[in-house]
């Protein structure tokens, strides 16, 4: 089977390689370092219904 690097996208045979999905240890450690820079994010909404109480107004 092959497949395409996330990285570079240049493509890949799946079996034995010891990297996959990437295509060498370079795009690995690249996406490692997106990972680490936290380049990779899920935007997401604050939900205020589950904030905490404000202990100003509890009594």
């Amino acid at each position: 089977m092959t497949v395409r690097c996330p990285t570079c996208k240049a493509p890949v045979v799946w079996e034995d390689n010891p990297y996959r999905p990437f295509c060498s240890e370079r795009c690995r450690l690249t996406d490692l370092g997106r990972w680490l820079r936290e380049d990779y994010r899920i935007p997401a909404e604050d939900d205020e219904s589950e904030a905490p109480p404000d202990p100003d107004t509890l009594q």
